[in-house]
This record gives C-alpha cells, sequence and structure tokens, in this order.
C-alpha cells in the first residue's frame, strides 16, 4: 500500500481548502467564550478552540491569510514545510515546521493572531500533513484571503513573496 498525499486525503476524508490544500475539521469545543463580548476584536461567540487537519501536496500552497487567533501548527507526516511570515511590523519571517530539528525544523509552531501566514512545501513530488488549533476557535468571520493588491499595498518591499504566495 502506497501512502501518500490521496491516501491522506481518502482516509482522512479531506476536503479543498479555500486558501488551498486540502483540510478537515476534527474537533470543535462545546465550551462557548465571548458571551459578554469580553474580547472586543471578535464580534459574538466562539468556540474555545477548533482543530483541523490539512494537507498541502505538490503543486500547492496555502495561500496569504490572516486570523484573528492565535494558531497553533503541528506536524504530523511527509515533507517539511516552509512557514512564511509577515508580522504587523512587516517583517518577514521564514519557519520550517518538520520533525528533524538537525535541520531547524520545528514539530510545532505558534502563529500569533493578526499574523499574515503562507505555507509551501520543501520537497518537490511531495505532501505534508499537519494538524492546526486555533483559539478562540476558527470561524469563516475571523479568516480573511490575501488579495495580491492589498497585500502588495502594505508590503511592497516583499513583492516577490505576495506574488508567489497569492491567488490573486
Amino acid at each position: 500500500m502506497k501512502i501518500d498525499a490521496d491516501y491522506w486525503i481518502e482516509k482522512l476524508q479531506l476536503q479543498p481548502h479555500p486558501e488551498g490544500g486540502f483540510y478537515r475539521e476534527n474537533y470543535r469545543s462545546l465550551d462557548i467564550v465571548n458571551k459578554e463580548n469580553t474580547l472586543p476584536r471578535y464580534q459574538g461567540e466562539r468556540n474555545a478552540c477548533t482543530a483541523i487537519y490539512y494537507l498541502l501536496k505538490s503543486g500547492q500552497f496555502s495561500a496569504f491569510h490572516i486570523l484573528e487567533s492565535d494558531e497553533i501548527l503541528h506536524f504530523y507526516c511527509g515533507a517539511p514545510l516552509t512557514v512564511h511570515l509577515l508580522d504587523k511590523q512587516g517583517e518577514y519571517h521564514q519557519k520550517k515546521l518538520g520533525n528533524n530539528p538537525e535541520n531547524d525544523e520545528l514539530p510545532q509552531l505558534v502563529i500569533p493572531h493578526h499574523t499574515w501566514l503562507s505555507l509551501s512545501l520543501s520537497l518537490p513530488n511531495s505532501y505534508s500533513l499537519i494538524g492546526c488549533t486555533v483559539a478562540p476557535g476558527f470561524d469563516f468571520r475571523d479568516f480573511r484571503l490575501g488579495s495580491r493588491q492589498e497585500l502588495l499595498q502594505m508590503y511592497p518591499q516583499h513583492r516577490q513573496l505576495i506574488e508567489t504566495f497569492t491567488y490573486s
């Protein structure tokens, strides 16, 4: 039996994600936060925490996107991922998500809220399966896919990066 991207897509019942790649939510906390609107950056209640499986395969990337919540990436298997980050100050940071610390790869990485994030595969003809945990929990109201024009206006010094990891 060949374990590849298609194997995981089938076994985990993954679906296409708007940012690229494939995903499936596998956890949504029943606990609710922000009932009293004490967290001002959220409009309305949120589940306390959510988690998904996320998979990229060759020829795909996760386009730049931003969340209102912190996100934790967990590496499971496959090739390492390059994590591209643009922080609030417009600084670019690159990290590796993987299971080989000798190659400066991290098995887990925290992405602070309001940080632009994109993911790409480090090796050709490969895939990467990770998990993403979001707290307070993910809600599409808190997700924004970066438009090329918007990001170029904000960060013109990162033109090549933005043109590579946005769809339009």
